[in-house]
């Protein structure tokens, strides 16, 4: 399987809240690093932050519109977004996705989250 067709189903896996099949692609080692430069080390640490991050937003869903690959290292730009506390967010994104033996050893996330905070915050603000 290419590259690019691992981060596919990485993707879809994510798009589809399949905690199973995101870790099932993810290497044991797995790097997650957030937009704010914060590394998660481990894929049953990702496992936990996938349904955690998943019952905050329960319609979490990403588009890809371009992807790009070349050898281990797959880039894609599209849009994240999703409902937080009932109020719709959305934001351009960027993904970057290093493959080894088949699965996703990295997964780095660009994208502007002030979005979620100022939802997050003025849910806190507001109980």
């Amino acid at each position: 399987m290419s590259s690019a067709e691992i981060f596919n189903r990485f993707v879809r896996a994510i798009y589809d809240h399949d905690v199973s099949a995101i870790t099932a692609l993810m290497t044991a080692d797995h790097l997650f690093v957030n937009s704010l430069g914060q590394p998660v080390r481990g894929a049953a640490a990702m496992q936990a932050g996938w349904k955690g991050y998943f019952a905050m937003c329960p319609d979490y869903w990403l588009r890809t519109d371009t992807v790009l690959a070349q050898e281990e290292i797959v880039l894609a730009t599209g849009e994240a977004g999703g409902i937080i506390n009932g109020v719709a967010w959305s934001t351009p994104a960027a993904w970057k996705a290093t493959i080894r033996d088949g699965a996703i050893s990295e997964w780095r996330v660009f994208a502007d989250n002030k979005p979620v905070y100022d939802i997050l915050a003025k849910s806190s603000s507001t109980s």
